[in-house]
């Protein structure tokens, strides 16, 4: 943990820079007589979850390039957040991925989590990869597979996820499943989706009746014939089979190129099913690179959505979950997760300076032009004074990757932990 003096130190140094340009937006949307302070508190609550695997250097199947410091067990990727959100104080969740980090000693990590002031908010079961004394294989499929004790086994290992979050005090099971078929005729495209929601429903059956099930869709990849949940409609029928508390997963590099995703956004916010989000960013597919890197128009419209369904009475959805699913071998990680939070939260406070009355007013008079005009006026709104401050309303800093480099934070997680050390569970 960096002292506060320091946090202050580096604060500081910035600190008439910073005051200058906030001076100036706040006049300037003050103006157009938006809320500014309401906006900030707003940046200020919202938290992106950080997933335990996200915390080493990612790779691709062609190999892997650790950069040294990584976290070596449950308890230092706690430390890891918690620096993390002591930075920028919008990451106080870790989201487990079981088996790749089963809670061992929970008085110790419950301790561990109330110092750093982080909690666990979510669980992710894991059958797309066989285990060490696996006694079944899920090369053929896992809650779809054809034999019955394959999806036993599938089955169980998800409610063992929920048994070890429920002693960290999660509330959430998030499952996406790798199941489906590389060639025609592999697979019986609608016995595998019955039986898929058949172990759903098992599943379902075994969670606390406050906890969530998280249902995550993908096009394709690791199979490239048949996904069996290839699509948001089929996470979308899936839940309504199973009941309230089922929801979809939008994982924003889980679409074919092109697609409408804030579109699909309001959609579920209308149904009441959108339950959380996976952040990253995509090129061509699953790329899982920096949340806003590529696309950063496509989401700001999808926060466009959010934001609009947010204000609107007559959507009854829940509060969406927020994570970041993101990895790759040539960023420092730490850095590149810093990166992501602030253009997610680059991306939420252009959403909120959007004029709403004037926007439904062009929408309703069929106003093309100024409709768009509306949104592009808001996104190429220079927000980062607003995020920046927000930064230090949480007691975090003005500049989180500056302040990572000046502190030398990873050459010092080098020397604690050495250059070898490899992250569990990539």
């Amino acid at each position: 943990m960096i002292p506060e003096q320091r946090i202050h130190d580096l604060n500081e140094a910035g600190l008439a820079d910073h005051e200058f340009r906030l001076r100036y937006l706040t006049d300037l949307l003050s103006r157009r007589t938006l809320d500014v302070q309401g906006v900030i508190q707003q940046l200020v609550d919202f938290q992106v979850a950080i997933p335990s695997w996200a915390l080493g250097t990612g790779g691709t199947r062609f190999g892997r390039y650790p950069l040294g410091g990584e976290p070596r067990c449950l308890e230092e990727k706690i430390e890891d957040v918690g620096l993390l959100n002591q930075l920028n104080g919008s990451s106080n969740s870790i989201s487990l991925h079981i088996p790749w980090d089963i809670p061992r000693d929970i008085p110790a990590l419950q301790q561990l989590l109330q110092e750093q002031k982080l909690v666990i908010d979510s669980v992710n079961s894991n059958t797309f990869q066989d285990q060490k004394d696996q006694h079944y294989s899920y090369k053929f499929g896992s809650l779809s597979h054809t034999d019955q004790a394959v999806r036993q086994q599938a089955i169980e290992h998800n409610l063992e996820c929920i048994r070890h979050g429920e002693a960290l005090g999660a509330k959430t099971l998030t499952v996406w499943l790798a199941d489906g078929s590389n060639f025609p005729g592999q697979q019986h495209l609608r016995r595998a989706y019955l039986r898929t929601a058949d172990s759903l429903a098992s599943i379902y059956e075994g969670m606390p009746s406050d906890w969530t099930m998280l249902i995550e869709y993908k096009p394709y990849e690791p199979h490239f014939y048949s996904m069996v949940i290839p699509d948001w409609g089929t996470s979308y029928s899936l839940c309504q089979q199973l009941g309230k508390q089922a929801q979809v997963l939008v994982d924003l590099g889980h679409h074919l190129p092109n697609t409408n995703i804030e579109q699909i956004v309001g959609r579920l916010l209308q149904f009441g099913r959108l339950g959380g989000f996976h952040f990253n960013g995509s090129m061509y597919g699953d790329d899982d690179l920096t949340t806003g890197s590529i696309k950063p128009y496509q989401l700001f419209l999808i926060f466009n959505e959010l934001v609009d369904g947010a204000r609107d009475q007559a959507v009854t959805n829940a509060a969406v979950a927020y994570m970041i699913d993101a990895s790759h071998n040539t960023k420092d990680p730490l850095e590149d997760l810093l990166q992501s939070i602030q253009n997610i939260l680059t991306s939420y406070a252009k959403a909120l300076l959007v004029d709403r009355e004037a926007l439904q007013e062009a929408q309703e008079n069929n106003d093309v032009v100024r409709a768009e005009e509306l949104l592009r006026d808001a996104f190429q709104t220079d927000v980062r004074p607003l995020v920046a401050e927000a930064y230090r309303h949480s007691g975090g800093v003005l500049d989180p990757i500056a302040a990572y480099r000046a502190e030398g934070i990873r050459e010092k997680l080098i020397q604690q932990r050495g250059k070898l050390s490899l992250s569990t569970g990539l």
